[in-house]
């Protein structure tokens, strides 16, 4: 699993102008199954997404086609990690082995 940071290089009313493209983005990794949830910081700085990928390297190739990295208002920082303890019913979000 892929948890991604991202941090706003732009004020939010140039953020602002890329975020319909950036949600119609995400709706389309929502659709494939890679995203689990998103938002954005609080205060608005970034945001974050939690993502169903096998590496960083897998991850950070999808977000170089996010509106917000093309149009430069906005980079990623990847995590991996292996989720070992979870809510019941998260398990739905865990690729099958």
């Amino acid at each position: 699993m892929i948890a991604l940071h991202s941090v706003y290089l732009k004020p939010l009313e140039e953020v602002d102008k890329h975020l319909p493209a950036h949600r119609a983005f995400l709706k389309d990794l929502y659709t494939t199954g890679i995203c689990i949830c998103s938002g954005p910081q609080i205060p608005r700085t970034g945001g974050f997404i939690l993502m169903n990928l096998p590496g960083k390297p897998e991850a950070l190739d999808v977000m170089a086609n996010d509106p917000y990295v093309i149009h430069g208002v906005a980079v990623y920082a990847a995590i991996e990690f292996d989720p070992r303890s979870y809510a019941p019913g998260f398990e739905k979000f865990l690729p099958k082995v």
